[in-house]
């Protein structure tokens, strides 16, 4: 028997597919956009850009932007009754 892989991108093939349109490269201009300090933002993930990507399980959230850590936004949400703060790159939030 081979053991089964359980990687961060397991069990992902349907919610993290592109529609065919819009397969390849994203624009330059998803990576470039700015958010400011208490913007509400959607996390929308973009499977061609593998850096700065949270976790699967917080697709479709809303969250509020907290700060900013290098290149990558400090984005604050609810999960449950915790408060969790994740760690995205622009390419992987929207404003909402």
């Amino acid at each position: 028997m081979v053991k089964r892989s359980k990687g961060i991108r397991s069990k992902s093939r349907h919610i993290l597919r592109k529609k065919p349109r819009n397969r390849g490269i994203s624009s330059i201009t998803r990576s470039l956009q700015h958010f400011d300090e208490g913007e509400k933002v959607n996390i929308v993930i973009d499977p061609s850009v593998h850096r700065g990507m949270p976790h699967i399980r917080f697709q479709g959230h809303t969250g509020t932007v907290v700060g900013k850590q290098g290149n990558a936004y400090r984005v604050q949400l609810r999960s449950g009754k915790k408060v969790k703060t994740l760690i995205v790159r622009p390419e992987h939030i929207r404003r909402g």
